[in-house]
């Protein structure tokens, strides 16, 4: 695998820039669909792509070899992640794009303070100021005024 492909900055940076489609094309999409409903066709198309990449990269694993806890966690996050699907999608059905989306990435601002009272993962001064600015900027970005 070249040092590109094995970057985690560019897996980063193209994951912003589908997050920002996907804002984009769901708000088109959604228009006369419910928001629910339209959450589920997008986890059948993921669905979908992911069971066609896992058979393309021959990645599919036993699933007797994941642990129990990976699995309890791994649940837990799909649960979250669908409840922040639904979230999503009932936001841009009755909001504009350009201001759901800065507040549904204050998800980042969370990442961090979960990250150091779960994880034990440490922030720089340098790096709380940038959480922070992320923070004022999604805040600034949704605001009407």
């Amino acid at each position: 695998m070249s040092a590109l492909s094995s970057s985690w900055l560019l897996w980063a940076v193209l994951s912003a820039v589908f997050a920002a489609m996907t804002a984009i094309l769901a708000k088109i999409g959604i228009a006369g669909v419910g928001s629910d409903f339209a959450t589920f066709i997008r986890t059948i198309v993921i669905l979908l792509a992911i069971a066609a990449m896992l058979t393309a990269t021959r990645g599919w694993q036993a699933f007797g070899s994941v642990s129990t806890r990976s699995y309890v966690f791994l649940v837990l996050s799909g649960l979250a992640t669908g409840a922040s699907w639904l979230c999503y999608f009932r936001a841009l059905k009755l909001g504009d794009a350009a201001r759901v989306a800065p507040i549904d990435k204050l998800s980042v601002v969370l990442v961090a303070v979960f990250g150091v009272a779960l994880l034990g993962e440490r922030l720089s001064m340098k790096n709380w100021l940038g959480v922070a600015l992320i923070g004022l900027g999604a805040l600034l970005v949704a605001s009407r005024a």
